[in-house]
């Protein structure tokens, strides 16, 4: 494995890790209105942006942004699409449907992987192939036994899927793309904002005190990783991004049994045996190459 690869194998390693552990921070706001929730990262994860661009020097590069109508559009493309993923994840973990948001994130590398393979034109090797058989059977398992179509599932796992290959395509750095995607739908979250308040439905009334440091808080743990991934994601096949997806759902199995205290149930033991055993085919890969 070359030095490139491995350095983005290791951005997106920790990507996953901090999304994984988030699930509890996100259960802190679990009494405010999820939507407020997700207007107010957006703003904070924008101001955290805006200043980190000022710190390192680089307010001078806001104008790239744009340069053409492609990256322009491309960046309000992608803002969507990541707020679509925060604002059902957020909904799903404080609703009570922390297994639909850990599937989602089970289904999302699938996703990925097709997208990479199908749009990017990819070459697995056979032990990735074999990830994937393996994967997509513990999640087909997973629907067949409940015999329905997760829908909030599906929108997790589908909108950071086309999120990341949006992202393959904007020629800005880590830190300017997070920050333009983040800055074209402020004005709109802002605005929810606003209304919110007016209506009883922010979170004057339901946090107290030092409870309101948990916004800013969300836009720096927002965008840190986010960065990661930004920087990662550019320096490995877009596949390998979705085989390592399966770090961030492991993360929230292991969360929803010793934080949550949610009951295992066989099915569902099933499928992520499953699955892990098909990440440990990607995991053999990659040990081999890193020997070469």
């Amino acid at each position: 494995m070359d030095t490139t690869k491995r350095k983005g194998t290791i951005s997106v390693t920790i990507t996953y890790i901090c999304w994984g552990l988030l699930t509890v921070f996100w259960n802190l706001l679990a009494e405010v209105n999820s939507a407020y929730v997700l207007a107010q990262r957006v703003v904070w994860s924008m101001i955290f942006m805006f200043g980190h661009l000022a710190v390192t020097g680089r307010m001078g590069d806001i104008r790239k942004i744009f340069h053409d109508k492609k990256t322009v559009f491309c960046c309000m493309v992608s803002g969507v699409l990541v707020c679509i993923n925060w604002g059902v994840y957020i909904f799903a973990i404080n609703s009570g449907h922390v297994l639909d948001a850990s599937l989602g994130y089970f289904l999302e590398p699938i996703f990925v992987t097709a997208i990479g393979v199908f749009f990017f034109h990819e070459r697995m090797s056979r032990l990735e192939q074999m990830t994937a058989l393996f994967s997509l059977i513990g999640v087909g398992y997973l629907i067949g036994v409940y015999r329905m179509v997760p829908v909030m599932a599906m929108v997790i796992g589908l909108s950071f899927a086309f999120y990341g290959a949006v992202k393959k395509s904007v020629h800005l750095d880590a830190g300017l793309s997070l920050f333009a995607e983040t800055l074209f739908v402020t004005p709109i979250a802002l605005l929810f904002c606003i209304y919110s308040e007016m209506n009883g439905n922010g979170s004057l009334g339901v946090l107290h005190g030092m409870q309101f440091l948990l916004f800013p808080i969300a836009g720096a743990i927002t965008s840190v990783p986010l960065l990661l991934f930004n920087r990662g994601v550019r320096m490995i096949p877009y596949y390998l991004t979705g085989i390592l997806m399966y770090v961030n759902p492991t993360i929230q199995f292991l969360m929803e049994l010793f934080y949550f205290h949610e009951p295992l149930e066989v099915h569902r033991l099933i499928a992520f045996c499953f699955i892990w055993v098909g990440v440990g085919f990607t995991l053999w890969h990659n040990v081999k190459e890193m020997k070469k």
